[in-house]
């Protein structure tokens, strides 16, 4: 049986509040989606126009927290979905904003009942 992608997966999703949205090019193309979900090594791209498994996108965040601007890398792609992309060479400051607004979404996150 083969494994399950999900399984490899380091860091828990937070899913994302409607109005977190990333710019992001590919080649000559640029585009603005919805964020559905994210965490300190990745995000998850809401577009039906998905480049495929392997690019490298360029992506921009404009958050509460400050810019923050890295390269990602196309991780998986679900067809009319999204894609996922991974995180690269995200410069110390933007890792720190990164990190404050996982922080911030994780504490929006209502408690399970016990």
């Amino acid at each position: 049986m083969p494994e399950n992608p999900k399984s490899k997966r380091r860091y828990q999703r937070i899913p994302t509040p409607k109005g977190l949205w990333v710019a992001w090019q590919y080649n000559n193309s640029q585009d603005v989606s919805r964020v559905r979900d994210l965490n300190v090594g990745g995000l998850f791209i809401a577009t039906p126009t998905a480049p495929p498994e392997g690019a490298i996108l360029q992506i921009l965040l404009s958050v509460p927290e400050g810019e923050i601007k890295s390269q990602a890398v196309v991780r998986n792609v679900t067809p009319g979905e999204g894609v996922g992309v991974e995180f690269k060479d995200l410069p110390p400051q933007d890792a720190d904003r990164l990190e404050r607004l996982v922080t911030r979404l994780l504490r929006a996150i209502p408690d399970e009942p016990s």
